[in-house]
């Protein structure tokens, strides 16, 4: 079978000496071109929500086509079920479980617009066999008008072209209210700057509270008028009663080409920006100006190219292969650039500031925490320091770290202060471009504040069920950020700030109940919540989140061996790690719909699993978490538009499949140490820092041999189930003969397993 040998980067910044080419064993040397292996509609079937479109990496503009919404797996925009669309936007959201964005919505026309103007009565179908898509590109055809599209990208402008049947009228309708989308808009505003432009904006409510999007369109030919439609709307009040009806002016634009030969033209450049439009006016002329559309494809190719092709893969699988890469390239969309070319961008005190360094937004924090940042300080340290000072720049603007900013937005989603690992983990692994003394100031501020049940961890250690919700999921996640904060006090110098913090972390034992070795609700009084059903989950509601007592038993990554030390013994621990693989999942009448890709009661696909499997490690088995990892991968993420077994989440499913597919993974997210697991590749090659390179060879590797026998680490016997950070940055090959038995030694001695603290 061909052998592919690619090579691939997670971050948009290269490091130096990065190989663009590579030597195939059946094809000699030639350029290499990994974006070919990239398939984004990977994830776009079943409950994975990926965006769909063009884009580049990290990049403010995710351009693609918008579906008719249909419900829930519709968050994105898009659905492979799905053969309806009604525009192309602007703005996406990949993998998240609520569809807001979808803005500056584009369709191209022909004929007469019927009024009033409305998405299913203007909206087109395609075939998927008429649809191209690829990283930085999309193309489809909408067969209603006979009209071709395509679609590319720079980091904050989109690139239209249109290719028209023979037709008296060419229309572009310009769409601000959407109407298809999760938000509602509460300003619109559109409007000619000459026969050749067109500019606005849409401001708009919804999980982000105050979304403010300006746009300029430029397009390539005059047009003859732009006619302006208003839109009424019922907006429903509490319960689904009518409330009122208003007019959105400006809700529409119709721009009139007049005739267009067969095979006519029309190209549309669209810049957006936060700020306001002269800020997209900068950014159009920044990235747009003199280019053509096929210049700027050429040019998102090879951003992604680039991104892709800074790690060397050798494999058999070429499924495998388009599998890993497209995980490389999902988990590369966000966080996502957001303040303009000129630096201006608006703050989460809803005021304009202004940066010399690229400023993120769309930060899924509580999924991406656990893999997908840790992820970035191996291959794009560069990127890190960007992230951290976004961080940084929120905490001074809104009074505490974010929790999941969205367009200048915090929505306060989900449990927990995630961005306190990520600032953490980037201290501990001294990664720069931050100051250090502001990033822990902002840490170590979280636990002073009194929402989200903070208030009653530190004047009673634990959250109180029947005075907050979900509050055992919130105090694990508060115990995880309480271990980071102490391990970069330690490392600061700051032994009392250690000894408060590192003591809180053990919250957890709090809702540890040694009957049945669940974790449960705890009331004011003190007692434990009953009636308690392990089994049972609800969405956003009960103890947990998005999860029941089996998931959540397991999340306390930055501790795994004090949660073991509440069992009676380690044989009881095991047993019940054991079990959580093997206990049938049911979650009740209102199962949340996160609970996804089960193996008894473990879900991965959802984030608070995705660790552990590693905990086998901690125990001196790292065989178990050999062998789970290789199902998981093998079951649960494949090349099919349905390969993946949860949302997307901005990255983090997607990292979890690389980090596992490399041989190793982040367990505790800010330890800086990586539990070993089950390779897939033959070996993988990467540059680390100056001018070292790290390789993992897999000896032996295949379908049926999973099981790590041994293992050298630069030549030397390894006998460690784990390898730190300082390992990897430092250079070296490890690698690891692989069998079809478990080798029960390997990684089993104490001293051979992962441990807490261990940078």
């Amino acid at each position: 079978m061909f052998r592919h040998t690619l090579y691939s980067v997670i971050g948009i910044g290269l490091l130096a000496g990065a190989a663009v080419s590579c030597t195939s064993r059946s094809a000699g040397i030639r350029e290499f071109d990994p974006v070919r292996y990239v398939d984004p509609t990977i994830g776009s079937d079943g409950h994975g929500h990926v965006f769909v479109g063009a884009n580049v990496p990290f990049g403010g503009v995710q351009l693609g086509p918008s579906n008719l919404t249909q419900g829930w797996d519709w968050c994105s925009g898009y659905h492979a079920s799905d053969t309806t669309v009604v525009g192309f936007a602007h703005t996406h959201l990949s993998g998240t479980g609520i569809g807001d964005k979808g803005d500056i919505l584009l369709m191209p026309l022909t004929g007469t617009l019927a009024r009033p103007v409305q998405a299913k009565q203007y909206l087109s179908t395609y075939s998927h066999a008429n649809e191209e898509a690829r990283a930085g590109y999309y193309k489809t055809f909408l067969d209603r008008y006979g009209i071709g599209v395509e679609l590319t990208a720079t980091r904050r402008t989109g690139f239209h072209r249109y290719t028209f049947p023979a037709t008296d009228s060419a229309q572009v309708l310009v769409n601000l209210y959407n109407g298809i989308g999760w938000d509602a808009p509460y300003r619109l505003q559109m409007t000619a700057v000459n026969d050749s432009t067109v500019e606005g904006f849409r401001l708009s409510k919804g999980w982000a509270p105050d979304d403010r999007v300006y746009f300029v369109a430029e397009f390539s030919k005059p047009f003859r008028s732009l006619t302006v439609y208003g839109d009424t709307t019922v907006i429903p009040a509490r319960g689904g009663r009518p409330e009122r009806s208003f007019v959105m002016p400006d809700a529409y634009g119709v721009l009139d080409f007049g005739p267009m030969p067969q095979g006519g033209q029309l190209e549309v450049r669209v810049a957006i920006s936060g700020v306001s439009t002269e800020g997209a006016r900068a950014n159009l002329l920044a990235e747009a100006s003199g280019r053509s559309f096929d210049d700027t494809r050429a040019a998102a190719r090879q951003a992604w190219n680039d991104l892709l092709g800074h790690m060397t893969v050798e494999t058999d699988d070429s499924a495998r292969l388009r599998t890993f890469y497209t995980a490389v390239y999902h988990a590369s969309f966000f966080p996502a650039v957001f303040n303009d070319v000129t630096g201006r961008y608006r703050g989460a005190d809803g005021e304009l500031h202004e940066d010399t360094t690229d400023i993120y937004t769309i930060c899924s924090l509580w999924d991406t925490y656990r893999a997908a940042h840790p992820l970035y300080t191996i291959t794009a340290p560069e990127k890190v320091g960007g992230f951290v000072n976004s961080f940084i720049r929120i905490f001074e603007q809104q009074g505490k770290v974010p929790v999941w900013h969205l367009a200048g937005n915090e929505t306060d989603c989900m449990v927990g202060f995630p961005s306190v690992q990520v600032i953490a983990d980037a201290i501990l692994k001294e990664i720069p471009g931050f100051d250090v003394e502001k990033a822990y100031e902002a840490i170590k501020s979280y636990a002073q504040l009194d929402e989200r049940g903070l208030k009653a961890v530190r004047e009673r250690g634990y959250i109180p069920a029947d005075e907050e919700g979900e509050s055992v999921a919130k105090a694990l996640e508060y115990c995880i950020s309480d271990w980071s904060i102490a391990q970069v006090a330690k490392k600061l110098g700051r032994q009392e700030d250690y000894d408060y913090f590192i003591e809180r972390s053990r919250n957890y034992r709090h809702y540890f109940d040694p009957a049945d070795g669940f974790m449960k609700g705890r009331l004011a009084d003190g007692s434990r919540r009953t009636p308690f059903n392990p089994l049972y989950s609800t969405h956003r509601g009960d103890d947990y989140c998005e999860g029941n007592a089996w998931q959540y038993m397991w999340l306390v990554p930055h501790d795994f061996e004090g949660l073991f030390a509440l069992f009676p013994d380690p044989a009881a621990a095991e047993a019940k790690l054991d079990s959580t693989f093997t206990v049938p999942y049911d979650g009740g009448p209102d199962a949340s719909p996160d609970i996804s890709g089960l193996i008894g009661q473990y879900a991965q696909g959802n984030e608070p699993n995705h660790s552990t499997i590693y905990a086998y490690a901690y125990l001196g088995r790292q065989w178990k978490t050999a062998r789970l990892a290789r199902q998981i991968m093998d079951d649960f993420f494949t090349d099919r538009p349905d390969g993946l077994c949860g949302n997307e989440d901005c990255g983090q499913m997607s990292a979890w499949y690389v980090f596992n597919a490399l041989g190793f993974y982040p367990a505790n997210p800010a330890n800086g140490a990586f539990v070993l697991g089950s390779p897939v590749f033959d070996r993988v090659t990467f540059p680390v820092s100056d001018g070292k390179v790290f390789t993992v060879v897999a000896e032996n590797n295949g379908p049926e041999n999973i099981y790590i026998q041994s293992a050298e680490l630069n030549g030397r016997p390894y006998t460690k189930a784990y390898i730190t950070y300082r390992d990897i940055m430092s250079g070296g090959e490890l690698k690891l003969v692989m069998g079809p038995q478990p080798n029960e030694s390997f990684g089993a001695a104490p001293e051979d397993r992962p441990r807490s603290e261990m940078l």
